[in-house]
């Protein structure tokens, strides 16, 4: 392992710097303007034949601009590409159709595979739409979210004919590596990691960052997504990895961080059935307006909609998962409204 290189990558906070990481695996920054994130680790690996990309950033200029200058200074301009996608969040996708290049493949995990069908996506938001509101998100905030949520308004083209599912345990070859695919589901249902054994690097995307929390929200189409993800968590504890290459931001020693997002999941069920326990028959917004969160606001009336919304799905993550341990009872009350109550 190149120690200079895991050393920049630690110390890396602007938009400016494309690494080599090992010979032909470069790190390409792309700034995420008005988001929280800031910026996307998007990863190259050179091919002898064709190259590969793994994640994207937003379908928007500034990170059109970035990676195609991320791939110029890689030598990468003009590569046969495929382009990988750790999980389906647009953030990760929303160049994947621009950039493929011709007769190329858009790799993405089974679970996210769904979502690269148009009627599919229209489908599930609409699903999303009645649980946020059944859990009470108030309509006039909804309709606000709907034309301003990135999650909406970034992405990609669907319906194409090259994007391809892959299963756990597929293996990819790139030059001189071999990509292992580790399905990694709870931030989304099909969220993956990549496992180099040789090198004992380990792509965790967005299933394990370093100094932010990946956001877990619920997903019609994985019940439990917290639950799912504190398993997936466990297994990712198992690699030897040497380096960890996280979708946002910087890396650090694996083991480390794994246990500190285990113990805030168990910190903050334990926040949200305290909570539930002392205001019984709250509905999620509620309890999302009551639960800590690291975000310069003075009061729940102040937080970004987005924000609110994001919060509120989390705060359902929290509650399907006390659900299924047996904790919490969710009950609809007469005007069709989901409660919570301990048991």
């Amino acid at each position: 392992m190149r120690a200079d290189a895991v050393q920049q990558l630690r110390d890396v906070h602007g938009p400016d710097r494309v690494l080599e990481l090992l010979p032909g695996l470069f790190r390409l920054p792309i700034p995420l303007p008005r988001n929280p994130l800031r910026e996307l680790n998007a990863y190259l690996i050179r091919g002898r034949e064709r190259s590969l990309l793994i994640d994207t950033g937003f379908r928007e200029p500034a990170c059109r601009q970035a990676l195609q200058a991320g791939l110029r200074a890689a030598g990468a301009e003009h590569d046969p590409l495929d382009v990988l996608l750790t999980h389906i969040h647009t953030d990760h996708t929303g160049l994947a159709s621009e950039v493929v290049r011709p007769g190329g493949a858009i790799y993405i995990g089974r679970g996210d595979y769904p979502f690269t069908s148009r009627a599919w996506e229209e489908e599930y938001w609409g699903r999303i739409d009645q649980r946020f509101l059944q859990e009470g998100f108030p309509p006039e905030e909804l309709r606000i979210t709907t034309g301003t949520n990135p999650a909406r308004t970034l992405g990609p083209d669907l319906d194409l004919p090259n994007y391809q599912p892959l299963e756990d345990g597929d293996r990819l070859t790139v030059g001189e590596y071999t990509l292992e695919v580790i399905a990694a589901p709870g931030h989304t249902p099909g969220q993956i990691c990549l496992w180099m054994a040789d090198q004992q690097v380990l792509f965790t995307a967005d299933h394990v960052l370093f100094d932010i929390t990946p956001n877990i929200t619920m997903w019609p189409n994985l019940p439990n997504a917290l639950g799912r993800y504190l398993e997936s968590l466990t297994r990712i504890g198992t690699y030897p990895a040497r380096l960890a290459l996280p979708g946002h931001r910087h890396t650090a020693d694996l083991a480390p961080r794994i246990q500190a997002l285990l113990a805030h999941h168990r910190r903050r069920a334990a926040e949200t059935l305290a909570i539930v326990r002392r205001e019984g028959g709250l509905n999620a917004y509620q309890v999302a307006s009551r639960m800590t969160w690291d975000i310069r606001a003075d009061s729940w009336a102040d937080f970004p909609l987005n924000q609110k919304w994001f919060a509120t799905g989390e705060a359902l993550a929290h509650l399907e998962y006390l659900v299924e341990e047996g904790a919490v009872v969710r009950a609809l009350d007469q005007e069709g409204m989901a409660r919570y109550t301990a048991q």
